[in-house]
């Protein structure tokens, strides 16, 4: 097994996503001692955002520019660890009712048709469905089903259609909400979600 864990928050050792998904890999390791993990973390080591010139590297204009031409290696190497992973386990805090702009740059290099998914006569078909996805969550405040405020949640809608759309079904979301309203809230809500880490454990 093969297992690729993304960080993404930008907060450091405060982070709630970052704790959570670290548990998540232990839990995984403990299960299969044997995986291959590797760890990619957007904010240490960050991929630029889509770009003129990389759009027109991806229609054969070699770049001149050399931070261009390693910034679309870095894609590429991101694409064929993602391709590779049997399950992934991705560190997803929601900043302003969205993803990190760090995630969304990496999903951006995901996104290659022939790769990820294609477009056919019947519509889109996504191509990498043979994969487990497990989400850690991290919100300050209350966005889940049936909160007053579930319509601004563009963080997990957006994870699951985009990861949906690449064909990934096997979708699990471990989610700690309200950390920024009180202490107390905060560790409930990372207590619940450990409760989620040792039933996926189980």
């Amino acid at each position: 097994m093969k297992i690729l864990h993304v960080d993404t928050s930008i907060t450091g050792p405060a982070s709630v996503s970052r704790k959570l998904s670290a548990e998540i890999v232990e839990a995984a390791l403990r299960r299969h001692p044997d995986a291959e993990l590797t760890v990619r973390d957007l904010a240490a080591q960050q991929i630029d955002h889509l770009s003129s010139a990389h759009l027109a590297a991806a229609q054969g204009t070699a770049p001149e520019n050399a931070q261009v031409r390693e910034d679309i290696a870095a894609g590429r190497s991101a694409l064929e660890e993602f391709l590779a992973a049997d399950l992934i386990i991705l560190g997803a805090p929601m900043y302003n009712f969205g993803i990190p702009s760090q995630l969304k740059a990496w999903i951006d290099r995901l996104a290659v048709p022939g790769a990820t998914f294609r477009y056919t006569e019947s519509g889109p078909e996504g191509l990498v469905g043979n994969k487990k996805l497990i989400i850690a969550s991290s919100r300050g405040g209350f966005y889940g089903p049936g909160s007053p405020a579930e319509a601004l949640d563009h963080q997990e809608s957006y994870l699951r259609a985009i990861f949906g759309f690449f064909g990934i079904t096997d979708v699990t979301v471990v989610r700690a909400e309200g950390v920024a309203i009180s202490e107390q809230a905060r560790a409930t809500a990372i207590d619940s979600a450990r409760g989620e880490i040792a039933a996926i454990a189980s």
